[in-house]
């Protein structure tokens, strides 16, 4: 059954851009390490094993962080676990900057961490949980744009704190190094989105979950009106089969071990990261410095691909209710690996010069530096926003949380194999190499899709099957 036309779109949008502040926050955390590796290798004095333990650290805050956040957003709420996560922010941040040791500096990284990762995927799950069928898609994709703003915006503040300084390493203000500076930026908006969480309700399919149904009538009321008691009956059928609380058994399956429905959540979690394009936010400065460009040029390469992110999110967002999930998916991982076929080349018949620094001509450096932005554009048009719209929407209401954990436990975990192994592989066997590895992923995610990712555009939650 259908919203009515009563829907209160104006107060939906409004409390879906508050939680997107999560997602904003999610990529500034995520996108502000790219500026300040070499400030924090030459404040630690650590290796490259040591320098890409410190980058990564928050990751394992982040695959903590959402595999927990499923399981306390059942108990406490999506919005309860989300003001957590403001305040996680704002400790990271400020903790991050004024760090004078690599221990202290990843404690703070990984508390950052565990409020990425709980906005990573309760965010989209409480998108998808307020918003109409019909535009779910939509709205939930929003939370990719603000994920590449923020990105953007901590790549765009890292070009100008360091070029202000004369350097991520130099002096800024109130004598502190640039690099500190950086990560103090995320103080404003996430004090900003831990106040605009107390304006907003809690879900109401949570609340049906939880035996509050009056609250959870009080709310449907004001995001559809008339539509509301119709809404009501639906999530109420669709939990009245089980009587208790959503737990994390719910998900276990006698003959796969867990629903097939939780591993196709987990192949989509996983193949996003194995693509590589994590390596593009987080060292994008050292990916560029080690092809030849001045950390200047390499930081505003980073704001260039974090502007066609954007635009790449925008046409998702436009493209994602029309076409559907799946065909956006296909799309993507054909570029990709086109894309990412050229870098490959390029990177592996590069010239090197003495100090292992790799030689682009006049010819294949513009090409290599188009070939990232193609990639960018493909991943954001896709698997950027489709993997988390589809996270939060295809697991049926019993099982949201606990799949969600599971799912989120997967995506960052690859993620922090995939950052912390990059400087290894970049001693190892090179550019060339890795993103050889990075190609193939994005090769294999093609039959992924094909044989095992289902359509979900326009189904309502209570029908979600699995």
């Amino acid at each position: 059954m259908s919203e009515k036309d009563s829907t209160n779109m104006g107060f939906v949008i409004l409390i879906s851009i508050v939680a997107t502040i999560g997602g904003f926050l999610f990529g500034f955390d995520s996108g502000v390490i790219n500026g300040t590796v070499d400030g924090l290798s030459s404040a630690f004095g650590s290796n490259a094993a040591g320098t890409g333990f410190a980058v990564a650290s928050m990751l394992l805050g982040c695959a903590a962080g959402a595999f927990s956040a499923g399981a306390l957003a059942d108990k406490f709420g999506r919005r309860s676990i989300l003001i957590v996560s403001a305040v996680f922010f704002s400790v990271s941040a400020w903790g991050s900057g004024i760090a004078n040791g690599t221990t202290e500096f990843i404690i703070y990284r990984l508390l950052g961490g565990l409020a990425v990762g709980a906005a990573s995927v309760l965010a989209p799950a409480y998108i998808s949980e307020v918003s109409p069928a019909k535009y779910r898609g939509t709205l939930s994709s929003i939370q990719q744009i603000a994920i590449i703003t923020g990105l953007f915006v901590a790549f765009l503040s890292n070009y100008k704190i360091a070029g202000k300084a004369g350097g991520s390493t130099e002096m800024f203000a109130m004598g502190y190094e640039a690099w500190r500076w950086m990560f103090w930026i995320e103080l404003a908006p996430a004090i900003i989105f831990f106040f605009a969480l107390l304006a907003i309700p809690e879900s109401p399919r949570y609340l049906v979950a939880s035996r509050k149904k009056e609250k959870a009538l009080d709310v449907l009321k004001r995001l559809m009106g008339e539509g509301a008691q119709s809404k009501f009956d639906e999530i109420n059928e669709s939990l009245a089969g089980d009587h208790h609380r959503p737990r994390l058994s719910d998900i276990l399956h006698e003959k796969f071990g867990i629903r097939p429905i939780v591993w196709v959540g987990i192949g989509l979690a996983t193949f996003q990261q194995l693509v590589g394009i994590n390596v593009v936010f987080y060292y994008g400065a050292v990916v560029w410095q080690a092809a030849g460009f001045s950390e200047s040029q390499a930081l505003l390469t980073n704001v260039i691909s974090g502007a066609v992110s954007i635009g790449a999110c925008v046409g998702a967002t436009a493209l994602v209710d029309r076409i559907g999930r799946k065909p956006l998916l296909l799309i993507g991982s054909l570029g990709m690996a086109v894309s990412l076929g050229v870098m490959t080349f390029i990177f592996a018949t590069a010239g090197v010069d003495a100090e292992g620094t790799l030689q682009l001509t006049k010819s294949t450096g513009p090409i290599a530096l188009v070939g990232l932005m193609v990639y960018v554009a493909f991943f954001n048009i896709s698997w950027g926003p489709i993997m988390w719209v589809m996270l939060g929407e295809m697991f049926p209401n019993q099982i949201r949380g606990s799949a969600l954990a599971i799912a989120g436990l997967a995506q960052w975990g690859s993620n922090f194999l995939v950052t912390w192994t990059f400087p290894m592989l970049l001693a190892g066997i090179g550019l060339g190499g890795a993103y050889g590895f990075y190609t193939i992923c994005a090769v294999i995610s093609v039959f992924f899709i094909i044989k095992w990712v289902k359509e979900t555009k326009g189904i309502e939650l209570e029908d979600m099957q699995g």
